[in-house]
């Protein structure tokens, strides 16, 4: 049976932590948690599950969790955000996987609570993740914040494991506009810095594509008035995200 480390990012995460750890109990051989600096309660309740707890300071979330991955004891690498938990399914097939494991890495996929709400549309489900491999394999790339594992080859074998991951999302549409402040300010850095650029044509379009794609073509309208929520949402955050970028170059003339 292979060792399995259980590596997870955090920063003030107090309120879906115990969560978080209580689901991985049962396949966890480590838990190792990296934090930026928490100023919550976070690092009580880490140490409370005897989890490995690092602080290191926060570069992007491409950064974080490649570090976190250095500091696992085990090459065979579960990857977790805080506010994420197993259910049972899942948790079966990663027993039966590290009883015989056989795939450079395998998939899941990840159901979102939105306010209370589990979404099956707008383009949140299936969400299908790559969180369970072999990390001599590869390493955590794209653009911060939308982090990607990819392995160093296109051969790499990849198995797509039952169950789902629940990611417990926004309890608020408070905390959904937070986050969308959060994204779009490293969104627009992150383009800013690879000399992406925001056109006119992007303040206008973007919005209105992304709420037709995640409304109609994905389906978001099946969601009731909650997929009418983040469907509107995330055309606001396509707009905002193009927004914040037009600015800095803007502000880069001067």
């Amino acid at each position: 049976m292979i060792k399995l480390s259980v590596v997870i990012i955090t920063f003030n995460e107090e309120k879906n932590l115990e969560r978080c750890l209580r689901s991985v109990l049962s396949i966890a051989d480590e838990i190792v948690i990296v934090d930026s600096y928490s100023t919550d309660n976070t690092k009580l309740i880490a140490l409370k599950y005897n989890s490995r707890f690092i602080e290191n300071k926060f570069e992007g979330h491409i950064e974080q969790k490649n570090f976190a991955i250095t500091c696992a004891s085990y090459p065979h690498i579960l990857s977790l955000d805080a506010d994420e938990a197993l259910d049972n399914e899942l948790l079966d097939e990663i027993k039966n996987v590290k009883q015989n494991w056989l795939y450079n890495g395998y998939t899941m996929n990840r159901l979102t609570n939105y306010c209370g709400n589990w979404i099956k549309h707008c383009g949140w489900y299936p969400d299908t993740k790559l969180r369970l491999w072999d990390s001599r394999l590869g390493a955590w790339t794209g653009i911060n914040p939308h982090d990607e594992y990819k392995f160093n080859t296109a051969s790499s074998t990849i198995k797509k494991l039952k169950g789902n991951i629940l990611h417990y999302s926004y309890y608020t549409l408070e905390d959904h506009y937070k986050q969308v402040e959060y994204f779009t300010d490293i969104s627009a850095k992150a383009y800013f810095q690879i000399g992406k650029k925001a056109y006119f044509y992007h303040l206008i379009f973007s919005p209105v594509v992304k709420f037709i794609q995640s409304y109609f073509i994905k389906l978001g309208f099946l969601d009731g008035r909650a997929g009418f929520t983040i469907c509107r949402i995330s055309a606001y955050a396509a707009w905002l995200k193009y927004y914040k970028l037009k600015k800095r170059w803007d502000a880069n003339k001067t």
